[in-house]
């Protein structure tokens, strides 16, 4: 081997190795255990950053690892390439989404290449191509002839600038989280998917996720958000229209007595009704329709509201309550109705003081414990006052009293109710897959017959403005249907559901008789480890969950649930703050390999921090993960100058060599675990310096055993690391006379009988203070350790002149001399 480490030759020597010998595709082999390693796939913007790096890296070395445990490792890569970005840069620079979007995918499968990372690029999907959303658009037609699909109008964020629907989610501060542009509400005819049909599955089946992060799985009840309540009539005074009342949904009837008002939606049907009659009312909810309905703005926007002049009754009392339309009740939420109680929620407390409308409370604390509801609401659980005969009832004992007594009058009954809404797929911009649906000249719809899909999106478009191509043209909406003219539906579907179910279509991307070979499927889900960052914690997982067991309803899918284990690596700062081109703080990773190569960018970007927590970046750690690489080609480059190894007889070794063959096992142990049930690769990296740290100071060139000894270090060494950095491990493996490479060798097995030790190290101290350590035969008897420990010069010196009280020996541990 050379002398001198040349990462850009070795790294071209092992990326071209595994080019011809097809090292990491892989088929199903029933005889063999399967693993199946995932990063969420990338949208394809043309250039990898830092995020990218160690998100692939982190699956990249699990992939690795599990091969060299003997698994049959798949581990795939593809484009997330439908959406908006590839839309808005082709109206930037005049060309069209797919132009665009594959030249970056080449750019950046060329990027991932130049990192080493092993995926089995036989299985690349991408899913603008017509192979994969063909089967995701039969799929939706399936769901609608079961019932699971529907089309309504409903109230959504509308970006007059990208002239789409937004998920409440992409609405930040009021704006469109893309452009910036201030959001409107509109009522649009929008496709739904009824994942509210599977939320107590998605509830429950999180329970079958130990090694999901809690963080996670919390997140995903907070969105389901399952809730014990009671439904309740109010029953309006005079009829609005054909309307006599309207039902509310509470987690607290406990707090019914308090109820000073009630509230409406501004799209409630009440609303609108009255609006009909009342210009101001009007001008009100058009108001309303443009803020933002996204849960942090509405918890933080001021609380506006009309009065409607008319009222409804008390369903217990009787008495006329106000019926009020405010701002921060919302349609898509329960009835579109509230019962108002500012004594005890936050909301309606502020609401309350801003139109002077009167607070009753009727919870107090339990105890003696003070309550002022002049400052701010009295949201907590306690026990009722000012309420009549519920006088005195805690929650519980209230909740069902109450309950009881609505049931009886016939104005109300306890049931559950989800936060969860049903999931609405259009939208309406050009670069996504054609919703499969015929529009009829009667107004009705009817799905795109299996023989007739996919419906393809033209891709040779010319983008002149935002308005979506296929909307624009009359041309393409033109179809026929047994000789009726039909229209195609000009929406697209959300870009989450090709990401809901691509884990999957990689198990048989070529499969052509349908969406999935149920025995592919069979063979490698539910996937192994999942990598992938913590902001697609609800939507892109929870819609990943909800399709998957819509895909093992249909016989697709064996398995309950999509991922087995997920890891959600943490951001990569710099100076603090997060790695973006607006803070100018990137770093290229171009850049990075052509510097010091794509090991030292990979061994940094593990050693850095654990996989789940941020990295901040450091120049001169990736300069010290340099050094530490030429400091192990080095190494090795020394030992095989010294000569040949000879056998190593454990039994026969001096203590030195004994002493560098159990750190050498330690680590082995250490590492494994790391890799394997603890997933922190930082420790994993440092335990190897360590090990090379004592190879340089133990290291015995002199005699063939030393060899044999050092031999078995390297090339632990070299195994443990061949994971991470792939490959100058494989060019190191090579050169210590392997023929196989370090993927396909063995990892590195365990010698019990090289960690035991026959001596220890102990500490003494005198008066707790350590003043010195020995050696000591292992499990000597406490009367030679407490002689040995006395002799100890150093000890002596703070002995003389102090008479010796007691000797404290913890075997292989310490001795503590007690002297006054």
């Amino acid at each position: 081997m050379e002398e001198q480490y040349h990462p850009a030759h070795v790294e071209t020597q092992a990326q071209s190795y595994w080019d011809e010998h097809q090292t990491f595709k892989v088929v199903e082999d029933r005889s063999r255990e399967k693993f199946y390693c995932l990063s969420m796939f990338p949208y394809p913007s043309g250039k990898l950053h830092m995020g990218h790096v160690r998100n692939y890296t982190i699956s990249d070395v699990i992939a690795r690892y599990q091969r060299m445990q003997g698994k049959n490792v798949l581990h795939p890569m593809g484009w997330d390439a439908f959406g908006l970005p590839a839309e808005n840069a082709a109206i930037k620079h005049h060309t069209a989404p797919a132009k665009w979007t594959y030249a970056n995918t080449d750019a950046m499968r060329q990027q991932l290449k130049e990192l080493g990372f092993g995926f089995d690029w036989s299985r690349e999907v991408t899913t603008c191509k017509p192979d994969y959303y063909r089967w995701e658009q039969w799929f939706f037609t399936r769901l609608y002839e079961k019932g699971l699909v529907y089309k309504k109008n409903s109230a959504v964020n509308w970006c007059p600038e990208d002239q789409t629907v937004l998920a409440n989610e992409q609405v930040e501060e009021g704006c469109c989280w893309r452009c910036g542009t201030q959001v409107e509400r509109r009522e649009l005819a929008q496709w739904f998917i009824k994942i509210t049909d599977y939320a107590d599955q998605l509830l429950a089946d999180l329970d079958k996720l130990p090694h999901w992060p809690d963080q996670v799985k919390t997140m995903q009840r907070n969105w389901i958000g399952k809730s014990r309540g009671v439904e309740m009539r109010f029953e309006l005074v005079e009829p609005v229209a054909k309307h006599q009342s309207f039902d509310v949904y509470t987690t607290r009837p406990d707090t019914l007595m308090g109820v000073t008002y009630v509230s409406l939606a501004a799209e409630h049907p009440i609303s609108l009704a009255l609006a009909e009659n009342n210009p101001e009312l009007a001008t009100f909810i058009e108001a309303c329709k443009k803020q933002s309905v996204s849960e942090a703005d509405m918890a933080n926007m001021e609380k506006k509201g009309m009065d409607t002049g008319i009222k409804a009754k008390h369903p217990i009392t009787g008495e006329p309550v106000p019926v009020w339309i405010a701002n921060y009740v919302l349609m898509d939420y329960g009835s579109g109705a509230v019962m108002a109680v500012p004594a005890h929620d936050q909301r309606d407390f502020e609401f309350a003081h801003k139109y002077d409308l009167p607070i009753k409370q009727v919870i107090a604390p339990k105890g003696d414990e003070p309550c002022d509801i002049s400052q701010e609401a009295f949201t907590e659980k306690g026990v009722l006052v000012n309420s009549g005969e519920y006088d005195g009832l805690d929650f519980d004992a209230a909740f069902e009293v109450i309950a009881q007594a609505l049931k009886a009058a016939g104005q109300g009954k306890v049931t559950e109710n989800y936060r969860l809404r049903d999931w609405g797929v259009s939208r309406q911009r050009y670069w996504g897959a054609p919703i499969p649906m015929y529009n009829l000249p009667d107004g009705g719809e009817i799905p795109v017959p299996a023989d007739k899909l996919p419906v393809l999106l033209p891709e040779e478009v010319v983008m002149d403005g935002v308005q979506s191509p296929i909307k624009a043209d009359p041309e393409w909406r033109k179809a026929e249907l047994d000789g009726q003219a039909v229209e195609k539906e000009t929406d697209t579907f959300d870009t989450f559901m090709e990401s809901s179910w691509y884990y999957a279509r990689y198990t048989c991307p070529q499969y052509d008789k349908g969406m999935l070979d149920p025995e592919a499927t069979a063979y490698w889900l539910p996937v192994d480890q999942y990598v992938g960052g913590i902001e697609h914690a609800i939507l892109h997982l929870l819609y990943a969950r909800f399709f998957h067991k819509l895909m093992r309803d249909e016989g697709l899918v064996s398995c309950d649930e999509p991922f087995d284990r997920l890891l959600c690596q943490g951001m990569v700062l710099k100076d603090g703050a997060k790695m973006s081109k607006s803070k100018g703080n990137t770093v290229d990773p171009g850049e990075l390999i052509e510097q010091y190569g794509a090991d030292t960018v990979r061994l940094f970007s593990m050693f850095a921090a654990p996989p789940e927590q941020s990295m901040e970046w450091s120049d001169s750690g990736v300069e010290g993960a340099h050094r530490f690489l030429r400091r192990l080609w080095k190494t090795v480059h020394a030992h095989l100058q010294a000569g040949e190894p000879g056998d190593l007889n454990a039994d026969t070794l001096p203590d030195s060599q004994k002493d560098l063959r159990r750190k050498t096992h330690e680590t082995i142990a250490k590492v494994s675990d790391d890799y394997g049930r603890r997933q922190t690769f930082n420790t994993a990296i440092a335990a190897v310096m360590e090990l090379m740290n004592e190879v340089g100071k133990r290291a015995d060139r002199a005699t063939p055993e030393g060899l044999a000894v050092e031999r078995e270090a390297l090339e632990a060494s070299v195994l443990l690391l061949a994971p991470i950095v792939p490959h100058i491990t494989q060019a190191l493996w090579s050169a210590l006379g392997h023929q196989d490479i370090p993927l396909d060798a063995r990892w590195p097995a365990l010698d019990e009988s090289a960690l035991t030790r026959s001596s220890i190290e102990i500490v003494v101290q005198v008066n707790g203070k350590v003043r010195d350590k020995m050696q000591a035969p292992v499990d000597a008897p406490k009367d030679d350790i407490e002689q040995q420990a006395k002799t100890l010069p150093n000890v002596q010196r703070f002995l003389d002149g102090v008479t010796v009280r007691k000797v404290i020996v913890v075997p292989n541990k310490l001795v503590n001399i007690v002297a006054n």
